[in-house]
């Protein structure tokens, strides 16, 4: 039996370099490295070695500097532009990837990667071997023969002979002469002018190579094509120089040196761990630094005991609840997993549908007395679940001294992730046991209930004992930067407010919203009908697809941005379009119509909980980067208050009978922050006096008395004092107010002239912030940001847009939280029978009884107004009303 030729794989690295940079999102580590080529390409480079397993293989890369096809034509690649820095940043981490991987790393002066590949391919098919190259080019297709195919790995194609010829319409020995005539516009190799694939393919069928055409060239046919080959000879024959491969490469190893070696797991793990890349960094092989050995299930009241008398001597320990639900509100307990010293912990099943285990009501209540006593510091990772469940149970959890996300975001706030499983891997180096593995995923997922508590326990021990390891190293890191306070004194006296928020949940009106649906829907079928008018033909508003023919080749709308998938139909170039078609504007007022009935109108009847008959809203403190609250499932936050549609699905928000709602909003708070923060006097005694801050930007900007500044000129005000705040320049303020781009430069120019103080600090902070790496706001909160020193200027004044918005939103953000903390305190100490219900933005959402409703607001914006004393006076206006959109 004849021995099958062993393969040898050769990766075109420059090639997947750039693929992967232009087809990834342009995203970075939370210190500012771009790891979008970085991630591309190590994707590329798994699914190479996952699905090919290859034991010889190569990686080769473009050497910097010029190449000898260069010296043959100057302008060849001239129309490149140079690497972008974003680019040229990730290239040294590929390289050491690649070499972590245990991949053999080869490039040459003077040489492209592709006559690397070209020598290397040429001698392992001389040697017997068969090769795959790995590329997306056209041009390694020249190498196709018998033994040697071209494999590209992102489109899951291989390229042999035949598959050549049915792509160009030759063979790929002729396919060097093919490209000789056709060009390449992106190397700027200039071929023939007006000879495209389809007459190059038709004479190269013909003819065996360049100089076998150009001695038939008085046969070709018809008179025109042989006229242009006569007249560019002698580009044809420059341009083949250019596209040939060089077959004599230098390069010091041979195909029999190129074996995988063994991955460098440490490097690896080193590497995706500073890259932030968490999906490669799970694939690697699990590094378990802890010991289960010191773990147990409690099957025994008087084992529990014992437990709870050891607690009771360490003062500390960690606490995590295993349920039937990610919702709280919805969560049946199965097991309680306590830890209070590293590599023991223990795990008391109560609610497995099988084996055996203690009853929960005797559980809960010899434990009560250390879960309720504040005198035990507790432990958590997202405790404000815990505590929920808890109390759904008839336990207070109290005593809370630290929460390893909430301190996880406070160090870092623009950290991707603050989940058990991630900090695990960063702070332990430890690949905790994935859910699934018990649960499953999908269809065939299960309740943690029916997961074997053999198997069960070993789990949710892991997760108590990460908990408590990941507090030891946390905690101290808040002290030592200096956000120990942020975290004791804002973050973790903010859970239980959330946490009587989130219990209390919020009424809707059923009924009225199944009205409200079939109104939209009535909506809906006009506003289609329009739509489908306008475009003169029937098609689906909801598919991009569809929208994008109708718009930009039907109706020949100029598209304003492209996907990989053709032009785009996002918001954004609607919304831009609309200024000048009337078919775009109708189709926003569908999708903004759509979305009513879709996400609120039908969703909110779906989410009432059917145990308290109430819609229970999650408000995260770990998840926005300025530390702004954030609601989900449902998101009660973004709710549209501009539209008379909109306002109707807050009309749906009603307080239960016999109360009314209060709501209590800041005025103009971040505003006001600018003023404190940037000590600009106009600005301060403007909001001292209790003036109208936007009257008074307007009466500056347009030079007019009071009396004669419209309400549209204030609109115009109110813009330019709220775009400050976020940065904005003067091309989007233009398209925002509806001026020109010189009008709205004048207008930030008589904007800063008018508050130097206010430009003055906006001038200081991006600086700062380049010094320090950093921002903070107010309290004292730092977001990191380290891309505002990059090398990419669009990158560094992205970042100093985003550090002069964190400061002032960040602040603001501060006092709403000291505002719950204080509000939940007054009114809780003032025997009212009040509840916080909803925080959206700058307002407080309360339910209070109808005849508590007055004194109810009046604490209320005493909170508020006293939260914080800023050198501005902080305001906070009441309303009382039967439904949301009453009291906004």
């Amino acid at each position: 039996m004849t021995k099958p030729a062993e393969e040898l794989y050769l990766i075109d690295g420059s090639s997947y370099i750039y693929r992967a940079f232009h087809a990834m999102p342009s995203f970075s580590s939370s210190q500012g490295c771009p790891t979008g080529a970085i991630f591309g390409f190590t994707a590329m480079l798994n699914k190479t070695i996952k699905d090919r397993n290859p034991i010889r293989i190569a990686v080769i890369f473009d050497a910097k500097g010029p190449t000898f096809r260069h010296e043959l034509f100057t302008e060849y690649k001239a129309n490149r532009s140079a690497m972008p820095e974003e680019l040229k940043t990730q290239i040294p981490y590929i390289h050491k990837i690649v070499r972590a991987y245990g991949l053999p790393v080869l490039s040459a002066a003077g040489y492209e990667a592709d006559d690397i590949i070209a020598t290397l391919t040429d001698a392992a098919v001389k040697s017997g071997k068969k090769v795959v190259i790995v590329s997306g080019d056209k041009d390694l297709m020249q190498l196709v023969s018998a033994n040697a195919v071209m494999w590209d790995p992102q489109k899951d194609v291989v390229y042999d002979e035949a598959a050549v010829k049915a792509k160009y319409g030759v063979s790929p020995q002729k396919l060097t002469d093919f490209f000789a005539l056709v060009g390449d516009s992106s190397d700027n190799v200039p071929g023939v002018p007006g000879i495209g694939p389809k007459i190059a393919a038709q004479v190269m069928d013909k003819h065996t190579c360049l100089e076998d055409l150009f001695a038939d060239i008085e046969n070709i046919q018809p008179k025109r094509i042989k006229e242009k080959l006569e007249a560019h000879k002698n580009t044809a024959f420059l341009s083949r120089s250019l596209i040939s491969l060089n077959f004599e490469t230098p390069v010091e190893v041979t195909p029999d040196n190129l074996v995988f070696a063994e991955r460098d797991v440490e490097d690896l793990r080193a590497l995706f761990k500073e890259l932030e890349l968490k999906r490669f960094l799970d694939e690697l092989p699990t590094k378990k630094s802890l010991d289960f050995s010191g773990y147990c299930v409690i099957q025994s009241m008087d084992e529990l005991t014992g437990w709870i008398d050891d607690f009771k001597k360490r003062r500390r320990f960690a606490v995590d609840l295993e349920t039937t639900s990610t919702e709280p509100t919805r969560a049946d307990l199965v097991g309680i997993s306590l830890c209070a010293e590293e590599g023991k912990a223990a795990y008391i099943p109560v609610g497995h549908t099988c084996g055996p285990q203690l009853p929960k009501a005797e559980v809960l209540e010899l434990l009560r007395p250390l879960l309720e006593d504040a005198s035990y510091e507790k432990i958590g990772q997202n405790i404000k679940y815990d505590i929920i469940v808890l109390r759904n149970e008839g336990v207070s959890l109290k005593g809370i001294c630290c929460d390893t996300m909430l301190a996880s975001y406070v160090l870092d706030p623009s950290r991707r992730g603050h989940g058990l499983d991630d900090l695990a891997q960063t702070c332990l180096e430890h690949r905790t046991i994935p859910i699934k593995e018990l649960i499953g995923v999908g269809k065939s997922q299960i309740l943690f209930s029916d997961v074997d508590i053999a198997k069960a326990y070993t789990y949710a021990c892991e997760d108590a004992e990460v908990t408590f390891r990941l507090a030891n190293i946390l905690h101290p890191r808040l002290i030592s930067d200096g956000l120990g306070d942020l975290f004791d004194k804002l973050e973790l006296p903010l859970i239980p407010v959330l946490v009587d928020m989130e219990s209390a949940g919020v009424l809707v009106d059923t009924d009225y919203l199944q009205e409200l649906s079939k109104e939209f829907g009535e909506i809906l079928s006009n506003v289609e009908a329009e739509v489908h008018g306008g475009a003169g033909e029937a098609f689906n508003i909801n598919s991009p697809k569809q929208l994008s023919e109708i718009l930009f080749n039907k109706l020949g709308l100029k598209p304003t941005r492209k996907t990989k998938t053709g032009s785009s139909t996002a918001l954004d170039v609607l919304e831009e379009l609309a200024l000048v078609h009337e078919l775009p504007r109708k189709i926003l007022e569908y999708r903004s119509i759509h979305k009513l009935k879709t996400t609120y109108a039908d969703a909110l009847i779906a989410l009432k909980n059917p145990r308290t008959g109430r819609i229970h809203t999650s408000f995260n403190q770990a998840v926005t980067a300025t530390g702004r609250l954030s609601s989900s499932d449902p998101n009660l936050q973004n709710i549209p208050i501009r539209t008379a549609e909109g306002r109707k699905i807050r009309r749906a928000f009603i307080p239960a009978e016999g109360h009314l709602f209060v709501a209590a909003d800041y005025s103009q708070i971040e505003l006001r922050v600018m003023a404190h923060v940037s000590g600009d006097e106009r600005l301060k005694h403007a909001f001292s006096a209790g003036q109208d801050v936007h009257m008074d930007t307007a009466v500056s900007i347009f030079d007019l008395p009071p009396e004669m500044v419209t309400s549209d000129m204030r609109r115009k005000a109110k813009a330019i004092n709220f775009g400050i705040i976020y940065g904005m320049g003067a091309f989007k303020l233009g398209g925002q107010i509806g001026v020109d781009l010189k009008t709205a430069k004048r207008y930030l120019e008589d904007y800063y002239r008018m508050y130097s103080g206010v430009k003055a600090y906006m001038d200081e902070i991006p600086r700062r912030a380049a010094e320090t790496g950093h921002v903070t706001s107010i309290l004292g909160r730092k977001r990191l940001l380290p891309e505002i020193n990059s090398t990419n200027k669009v990158v560094q004044q992205a970042a100093r847009r985003v550090a002069i918005n964190t400061t002032i939103q960040g602040s603001a953000a501060d006092l709403m939280k000291l505002a719950m903390i204080k509000a939940h305190e007054v009114l809780g100490a003032s025997g009212l029978n009040a509840k916080l219900l909803l925080q959206v933005h700058d307002e407080l959402l309360l339910e209070a009884p109808e005849d508590e409703a007055e004194e109810t607001a009046r604490l209320l914006t005493d909170a508020m107004e006293s939260a914080y004393e800023l050198s501005v006076p902080l305001v906070a206006e009441a309303h009382i009303g039967k439904n949301w959109d009453e009291v906004h």
